[in-house]
């Protein structure tokens, strides 16, 4: 029998419950590989591709490019066997075979799946994806054996075979009250995005159900056209445009105004002759070793900021009611920028890396975060992070606290400047540098000594580091 597996968008970890499919990579008919990446999915916290748990063919896509999804709920379905020939027709199915599976839901996953060879070269990765502990559990299925009729008795053998008997499901069409809206929770997600009252909408779906043409047709967008992921991103109307609050951007702004609100902030600033830095980093770009490897004024940053984390190891620390919790590792976060919105990726363990590696560890991660690559837990566990407005052209700013950490510092940018150098005016390379720290935890004297002490690092980087080593 040709076996039909339903593939439920799987939990993709950090307590996130829904993900909105960004692309599929593959279609209905499509021939596919176990572990071969079937679908681009956006969380809350990094668009994620999602490898295939069987190989075979693509019998059907459940849902569009643009939809919210709910963890748990069927993506796709594939077909296991597609060269197999189904089972021969019994006449009038029992009600056991009607229930039985032509869709097979979730099945147990197959070990060694993840980390496996996927088309293209690429690895399929997936934080909290992979082989179940326990045995599976169907969600109940909604079917017409339900409340259809008995099945009739067989009829005496007869040389004509009786004709199927198929038995029509009633369908209340009643609407529902008005304060009891039946909907879908990707059909209320369009709603909201594209700001429809669903109290408004006579459904036309099952049980007088809310349905996504429903929603369509009362919007502004046309309802017998599918909408497209841009569609679904913004949404104008003459002078005024909507733009959905969702994803990354989401995620960061409850973020923001948890931090804002919750811990008590200061920021101080330092402008810092930053010439010995800039011509340390290009007798570094000379050596042999480093020819082929891209360093930046972040590097240095980044160098010092660990230096003196060492020296001050309550600034990397976390506050937790009734007490305070001291880390005695430093995942180096670094903001960036991308398509999706503002993201915080971490080194993990940075205070432990070589000057080498951790201008490793930079690159590996802008590049990764410019593709849109950025996982999940490369975001989570970070313990002090470093922001970079400098690249804008600006000068420094107020930065708001990751969550859990207690000090963010902000780079600006590096200008030639008038400066006082050894008695005289001079041009010098110079920046401005900002610490955003947490009241509960860090005192005006420790967040002053610590950005000291970056601050001097960047003056004289190889002076320091023979002095604090």
């Amino acid at each position: 029998m040709t076996r039909v597996k339903e593939f439920n968008l799987p939990d993709l970890g950090e307590g996130l419950t829904e993900g909105e499919i960004l692309k599929w990579l593959v279609q209905v008919g499509d021939t596919i590989e176990l572990n071969q990446p079937i679908v681009e999915v956006e969380t809350a916290k990094a668009a994620v591709e999602i490898p295939a748990k069987w190989a075979g063919q693509v019998a059907k896509i459940f849902h569009p490019e643009g939809t919210t999804v709910e963890v748990g709920s069927p993506i796709i379905a594939i077909d296991t066997d597609p060269g197999g020939a189904p089972a021969p027709s019994t006449g009038v199915p029992s009600a056991a075979s009607l229930a039985a599976v032509d869709i097979a839901g979730d099945a147990p996953v197959e070990p060694g799946m993840i980390g496996g060879p996927a088309p293209g070269g690429r690895t399929a990765v997936l934080v909290g994806y992979g082989p179940k502990t326990a045995a599976a559990k169907r969600r109940p299925r909604t079917t017409a054996s339900a409340t259809a009729a008995p099945v009739l008795p067989k009829p005496p053998a007869t040389p004509v075979a009786p004709a199927p008997v198929v038995v029509a499901e009633p369908v209340d069409r009643t609407p529902p009250a008005r304060g009891n809206v039946l909907a879908k929770p990707p059909v209320r997600k369009l709603a909201r995005d594209l700001g429809v009252d669903l109290a408004e909408i006579t459904g036309t779906g099952p049980n007088g159900s809310v349905t996504r043409d429903d929603v369509l047709s009362v919007s502004s967008a046309p309802a017998a056209a599918p909408v497209s992921p841009a569609a679904a991103q913004a949404s104008r109307v003459g002078r005024e445009e909507r733009i959905p609050v969702k994803g990354v951007r989401k995620l960061t702004a409850e973020n923001m105004v948890a931090s804002a609100f919750t811990a008590p902030h200061v920021t101080e600033f330092l402008t810092v002759d930053v010439t010995r830095s800039m011509k340390a980093l290009e007798r570094l770009k000379a050596k042999r070793d480093w020819r082929d490897v891209r360093v930046s004024p972040l590097l240095m940053v980044a160098k010092a900021a660990l230096v003196s984390l060492k020296r001050y190891p309550m600034v990397n620390s976390t506050w937790q009611g009734s007490e305070i919790l001291v880390k005695h590792y430093v995942n180096l976060g670094i903001a960036a920028a991308t398509e999706r919105g503002l993201i915080v990726p971490n080194i993990k363990d940075a205070d432990a890396l070589t000057t080498r590696e951790l201008a490793d560890g930079l690159n590996d991660l802008v590049a990764t975060a410019r593709e849109g690559k950025t996982s999940p837990a490369a975001m989570s566990g970070g313990t002090f992070t470093i922001t970079s407005v400098g690249v804008f052209g600006v000068d420094t700013g107020t930065p708001i606290l990751p969550p859990g950490e207690s000090a963010i510092l902000v780079f600006g940018a590096i200008r030639d400047t008038p400066w006082v150098h050894k008695g005289k005016i001079k041009i010098r390379q110079v920046t401005t540098l900002g610490l955003s720290f947490d009241h509960r935890i860090i005192d005006g004297e420790l967040g002053s000594k610590f950005l000291r002490d970056v601050g001097a690092f960047l003056e004289d980087p190889e002076g320091s580091l023979l002095a604090w080593s």
